[in-house]
């Protein structure tokens, strides 16, 4: 008689999040590191993107003006797309999953940025990913001179980032609110400190998500 085999454990699943100009994308390579260095199998993602045809869907989305339902759901799509190809089998195999962006960046651009409301993302939200939540997502947060003045010492902006300030402050507003209704999922990370501070906080809370991950 065959001896069943069992099933890895679920991975885990970070994400990170943070108004254009935050800082957050400086850390995705040092966390995946962080993870390999532990002898963690790590899928490094990102959003919009993440599939052949995120990264498609992308470029339209930063790049080509259109109304604010269809940005909203080719984010979605987009969004369906990767979760069902490429983060809910990374995480049923037993992997940990880093994405740069997911769903709380539709909350904060599409709901509190252009002002869509957060109904209309929360139906959306149920429909493509169900329960499935980040185990941990960092939102890198900065005054917004900050984020503005990195933004524009840095590249070429995409149509996001051009916006005026009144859409980023609502944006920051809608991040922050997500954060204070996340029952502790979200942890706002000062990101005007130094890349050192803010990643010995990381690495502290991060100690924490690997307590008890099975040897």
């Amino acid at each position: 008689m065959s001896t069943p085999t069992s099933l890895p454990p679920r991975g885990r699943f970070i994400t990170l999040e943070g108004v254009d100009g935050a800082g957050k994308s400086t850390h995705v390579d040092w966390l995946v590191a962080q993870l390999r260095d532990r002898g963690l199998s790590v899928v490094q993602t990102r959003e919009p993107g993440g599939t052949p045809l995120g990264e498609k869907l992308r470029d339209l989305l930063l790049n080509d003006p259109m109304r604010l339902d269809t940005e909203t759901l080719l984010m979605f799509a987009g969004r369906c797309e990767h979760l069902h190809t490429v983060i809910q089998p990374a995480l049923d195999a037993g992997q940990w999953v880093v994405c740069d962006r997911f769903t709380d960046a539709s909350y904060a651009y599409q709901g509190g940025g252009r002002q869509l409301g957060a109904a209309r993302i929360a139906a959306l939200e149920a429909w493509v990913q169900g329960d499935l939540q980040p185990d941990r997502t960092w939102l890198f947060d900065v005054p917004l001179a900050v984020a503005r003045e990195r933004l524009n010492r840095s590249r070429d902006l995409d149509r996001f980032e051009r916006e005026g300030d009144a859409f980023f402050e609502r944006t920051r507003a809608a991040y922050h609110a997500r954060a204070d209704t996340s029952g502790g999922r979200m942890r706002i990370v000062d990101s005007s400190r130094s890349i050192d501070a803010i990643r010995e906080d990381l690495a502290a809370d991060l100690a924490g998500l690997l307590a008890g991950w099975p040897a």
